[in-house]
């Protein structure tokens, strides 16, 4: 199976099979995004246990409707933020965005920090669609800065 196959089964998996999706309480921090672009939309959740860039992310829960990409990036985030503290989860998501902003150029992903996010290297090279693998990341931000406000 070749390497891009593998990585658009991945997308469709969490597409058809996503993680952490509904919203769910008890949560500090809420976000509504909206890609304008696709009309992409995403409302998602964040239960933060602790105070400051050392709590853990305890629960990320999320609501949305959109392409596969979106929904599929938001499966995934889920499950990379979870369970780490808000500095190593905000560390990944830069990673992501380096990731989506190498736009496919000689770029090795780092699949430890990654896991199945690696997928998303093919959608790096259309720029239409990066605002879609994006989208939940974005939110994800959003949400723990707020988390992060309401707790102090």
């Amino acid at each position: 199976m070749q390497l891009e196959a593998m990585y658009q089964e991945v997308i469709l998996d969490h597409y058809r099979n996503p993680h952490n999706k509904g919203l769910r309480e008890p949560f500090e921090g809420e976000a509504h995004h909206v890609n304008p672009t696709c009309g992409d939309e995403v409302t998602l959740r964040v239960h933060l246990d602790g105070e400051g860039q050392d709590a853990t992310v305890a629960d990320v829960s999320y609501d949305a409707m959109g392409c596969s990409i979106s929904q599929a990036s938001a499966s995934v985030m889920t499950d990379l933020v979870i369970g780490k503290s808000v500095k190593e989860a905000m560390a990944v998501g830069e990673e992501f965005l380096a990731l989506m902003q190498s736009r496919g150029r000689d770029t090795e992903p780092d699949e430890d920090v990654l896991e199945d996010a690696v997928a998303f290297v093919g959608v790096s090279k259309y720029p239409a669609r990066i605002k879609c693998a994006l989208l939940a990341w974005m939110a994800w931000k959003d949400a723990t800065a707020r988390a992060l406000g309401e707790a102090s």
